[in-house]
């Protein structure tokens, strides 16, 4: 059995720490579960070091043949360690870490500068990441993004008003639009009647949040007139608020694996690279004060 390891930060809260060794305690242990008689040869790093080694890749976004040199193992064992934890984090993540709370446990934790919008439930956005250029001409020309003049995959990310991750969708094509991939990643379906959702005025969903009996709010258009003060200080008020998603995004993208050129040799488990970057997250403060 793993031995509870001691997590050394000093920008850490007490019980940050403990949430990181139970975290990271539950992480080998249930790894280690899994390995018990499971045939192959023996492997070459201990656990903890197999669990090091993927939040340094996340981390600081070296390549395969860096950390093969770092940890004295070859690529392809590289590979294979890194898929596999990836993988089995991201279901254990998706069970604790990033879910959809409930309406109550939103109203319980919401910051004082929700006060003009105290039914918010979740604030959106989009985001970009940048690919390796895929070899198929098809492939090349679904994900480039003439916003980014770069292959990308796109992605859609909610938080909760306190800055906490509570939806990440699927990769998808850096072509696609926002309304597109709103409503391919099933957020819709978690709506609720009297929710309220944050966005920016990029995104056009007001008739089908409408139909969930929900309410979107979004800066005002000013349709070639200067907008009355009632709706600048409307703008103001939602960009002040709104900003916290781009907060959330900018904190995701400090690991280095996603903020540089995403190999498309982990393609297949981007999805799910995405996703535990963005679970690691909601360990750390919480973003909005409350």
């Amino acid at each position: 059995m793993p031995k509870l390891p001691k997590v050394q930060k000093r920008n850490m809260s007490k019980l940050e720490k403990v949430m990181c060794e139970v975290l990271i305690y539950l992480c080998l242990l249930l790894k280690e579960n899994t390995d018990k008689g499971k045939p192959g040869p023996k492997r070459q790093l201990p656990l903890f070091a197999e669990f090091v080694m993927v939040m340094v890749r996340l981390r600081l976004g070296l390549l395969q043949r860096q950390i093969a040199d770092i940890f004295g193992i070859s690529q392809s064992s590289v590979s294979k360690i890194f898929t596999t934890w990836i993988t089995m984090l991201y279901h254990v993540f998706k069970q604790v870490l990033v879910t959809w709370p409930s309406k109550q446990l939103v109203k319980m934790h919401l910051p004082k500068c929700f006060s003009k919008y105290p039914r918010t439930r979740v604030i959106i956005d989009c985001t970009e990441l940048k690919v390796e250029k895929p070899s198929a001409p098809s492939s090349q020309k679904v994900t480039w993004s003439d916003y980014k003049s770069h292959n990308t995959f796109k992605l859609l990310v909610g938080i909760t008003p306190s800055g906490a991750f509570s939806f990440i969708s699927d990769l998808y094509s850096g072509a696609i639009s926002d309304r597109a991939i709103t409503i391919r990643s099933g957020l819709l379906e978690k709506l609720e009647p009297m929710d309220d959702v944050m966005a920016d005025r990029g995104f056009n969903l007001r008739d089908l949040v409408t139909k969930k009996n929900a309410t979107l709010n979004i800066p005002p258009f000013a349709k070639g007139k200067q907008l009355s003060t009632k709706a600048c200080t409307k703008t103001r008020r939602i960009a002040s608020l709104r900003i916290h998603v781009e907060r959330a995004i900018q904190r995701m993208k400090k690991f280095k694996l996603l903020h540089g050129v995403m190999p498309i040799s982990i393609a297949a488990i981007a999805n799910q690279t995405v996703f535990v970057c963005a679970a690691l997250c909601n360990l750390l403060k919480p973003l909005v004060k409350k």
